[in-house]
């Protein structure tokens, strides 16, 4: 297995992603907000989310130069949005959020995961 991307641009594109998903996270959109509410976030918690995708962000550029960082950032970016999914399906939310949002960023993910690190 490598430990430093083979590819500098699926980690920095999927960097890129978060960011934005995290900056729009602090005056989140009405999108945003019902995705939430109907997995039934509590709202008191939605600040971690921001925390997390920038830690993320941050994992993922700092791993082009550090062995083994994008990697595991990468799979922490796969298990969180592996937990959305998971949310989403235990209650039983299927708008467009869990398909679009949700299952398309798992999908970036992994895509991501296998382009830079695993070929």
């Amino acid at each position: 297995m490598i430990l430093i991307p083979e590819q500098w641009w699926p980690p920095v594109l999927l960097a890129l992603v978060l960011l934005s998903d995290a900056a729009m996270s602090m005056r989140p959109p009405k999108f945003i907000r019902d995705c939430l509410d109907g997995v039934r976030f509590p709202r008191e918690w939605w600040w971690t989310l921001i925390v997390i995708k920038t830690l993320a962000t941050a994992g993922l550029i700092v791993g082009i130069w550090v062995p083994g960082i994008a990697f595991a950032a990468n799979v922490g970016v796969i298990a969180y949005f592996t937990c959305a999914a998971a949310s989403h399906i235990r209650a039983r939310f299927f708008g467009p959020a869990f398909w679009l949002n949700c299952l398309g960023l798992l999908a970036l993910s992994v895509t991501v995961l296998v382009l830079s690190l695993v070929l």
